[in-house]
């Protein structure tokens, strides 16, 4: 089972969902949120922050790490944010925050084909996500970098 929340950005203006992988992971442990508006001026902390395309997440590293350590019995030197984020245990709910309200338009259309021709339905889905998650790789997203 896995839990999600919702935090705003330091300056307010935005906010994240986030995923929390198998319950592993408590919504304490995304300690701050930085939008791409209130992290422009910061100092990113390789220790206790990840980097996403603008975005910064500040972990409590000493709660993740106990957290870790007792329930995936991981050696606490080996929590950092990038396994926090990467790993699932700490990460953006989508790809990226406000994915959901993006595709919104775009899918629509695709999905508009379904009554008139479901084969061409199931290629065009098939090319749209393909070539979406194509352009977001090359903005950068950490999450589609990974696919």
């Amino acid at each position: 089972m896995c839990m999600e929340i919702k935090k705003v950005c330091k300056c307010g203006q935005n906010e994240a969902s986030f995923h929390l992988r198998d319950n592993v992971m408590i919504p304490e442990v995304v300690s701050q949120l930085y939008c791409p508006n209130c992290s422009s001026e910061m100092e990113l902390d390789d220790f206790s922050m990840i980097h996403d395309n603008g975005w910064v997440i500040e972990y409590d590293m000493i709660l993740a790490s106990s957290l870790a350590e007792n329930k995936l019995g991981m050696n606490k030197d080996d929590v950092n944010p990038e396994f926090l984020f990467d790993q699932g245990y700490a990460t953006w709910k989508e790809t990226y925050p406000g994915e959901l309200e993006d595709i919104v338009e775009e899918k629509e259309k695709v999905v508009a084909l379904m009554k008139e021709d479901p084969k061409r339905y199931f290629q065009e889905i098939r090319r749209w996500a393909n070539a979406r998650m194509e352009r977001l790789k090359e903005e950068g997203w950490r999450k589609a970098q990974a696919v």
